[in-house]
């Protein structure tokens, strides 16, 4: 799993990850796929490669990942699951297993994640299981999954009560994203990837705040320069909290959970997207997670009204929802009970106090979660 020597100052790398367990290079570009070959080459994973990916990514991009890893010398076998956070399963996984035994994977062949954070989570996680650990390359093709899912080595599957509850942390060898795959997103789920960028500006970086607010634009219709300067931007914050706190033990990566506290429990309380007419993409219920999060800060006297309608107005203009219609608010509150978040029997919240200053709370009363849910649960 860890990466090899020289990756302190990767050549073409957009970051390098520096975690306790492992240090890996992040590369971000446009048609960056048909280097995927060189770069596993460059890792020494050139055994055998795995690819799991979903049914419509492969269909898009399997073959042309299969040439970039034959290109290069290295034996590929592929898997595909069907599309939807559902096949993030214990059950899947262990199909997975089962083909893997088939295929006589071994201790050092590379389990090549391609697709969105759905695929990333579960590819991942079936890695870090099969064989106490089989190298990882995560291969984004989602918005989502190139500025969050790939990078931090959180993987897992969800539990039919809570999403993620069953995983470990388990870094790749490397990610590779390529932006030009940006293109072929349906709509709605280019949309839902927004929130998570947007999420590290407001919790991390005002300037990258400021660029999304002036080039939105350019970003919106995925124009090259201002679109991977996006998401490098991005990337470069996610990669510098986990190198500080890989396994949010210090508080550090906590940040990262802004928004997720509601986020996780919409998407429990609507059962993933099984409850006809109550399906949320994962970024679409982190937004609905961050309106709700700045209606608790400003409820607290954390956060200014002006820095809550900036968020909104920002969201908005990116086509992410601010509120949800007929979504079980005590659904919701029980699922938030299960979150991973909670100690000793509280809910800790990511809140904000300004753009890139954050705080932790744990001491957030019941009726300011309730009247903050009953502003975007409508």
């Amino acid at each position: 799993m860890t990466a090899g020597p020289g990756y302190a100052a990767t050549p073409g790398a957009a970051c390098v990850v520096r975690a306790a367990s492992a240090t890996y290079p992040v590369y971000i570009d446009w048609n960056a796929l048909f280097d995927l070959g060189l770069r596993l080459r460059e890792a020494g994973l050139t055994a055998q490669a795995y690819i799991v990916s979903d049914e419509t990514v492969f269909a898009g991009y399997g073959k042309q990942v299969e040439a970039a890893l034959a290109q290069a010398d290295i034996p590929v076998a592929s898997y595909t699951v069907p599309p939807g956070e559902a096949s993030k399963s214990l059950d899947t996984a262990a199909a997975i297993y089962d083909w893997l035994i088939q295929r006589r994977a071994e201790r050092g062949h590379v389990v090549v994640a391609l697709g969105g954070g759905m695929v990333t989570d579960l590819a991942g996680y079936v890695a870090a299981t099969y064989l106490r650990g089989l190298p990882l390359v995560h291969v984004p093709t989602s918005l989502l999954a190139m500025v969050d899912a790939a990078i931090g080595g959180k993987v897992a599957v969800n539990h039919p009560q809570a999403k993620n509850t069953i995983g470990a942390f388990y870094q790749p060898s490397l990610v590779l994203a390529d932006v030009a795959a940006l293109r072929s997103l349906p709509p709605r789920e280019l949309t839902s990837g927004w929130a998570e960028l947007i999420k590290h500006a407001l919790i991390l970086d005002p300037d990258l705040l400021a660029f999304l607010e002036e080039r939105a634009g350019g970003v919106l219709r995925l124009e090259p320069e201002p679109t991977t300067e996006a998401i490098r931007r991005s990337v470069a914050i996610k990669a510098k909290i986990v190198s500080e706190d890989e396994r949010e033990e210090t508080g550090r990566r906590t940040v990262l959970n802004y928004g997720h506290t509601v986020a996780h429990a919409i998407e429990a309380a609507t059962e993933y997207g099984r409850l006809p007419g109550q399906g949320f993409l994962h970024g679409e219920a982190v937004a609905i997670g961050m309106t709700a999060a700045a209606a608790v800060a400003r409820r607290m006297g954390l956060l200014s009204a002006d820095v809550e309608q900036r968020q909104r107005d920002l969201l908005e203009r990116f086509g992410l929802p601010t509120r949800a219609e007929g979504v079980d608010r005590t659904a919701v509150l029980a699922a938030m009970a299960l979150d991973k978040k909670v100690r000793a029997g509280a809910v800790r919240w990511v809140l904000l106090e300004d753009v890139g200053r954050t705080v932790l709370r744990d001491d957030v009363p019941q009726v300011v979660v309730e009247d903050a849910l009953g502003e975007v649960l409508v």
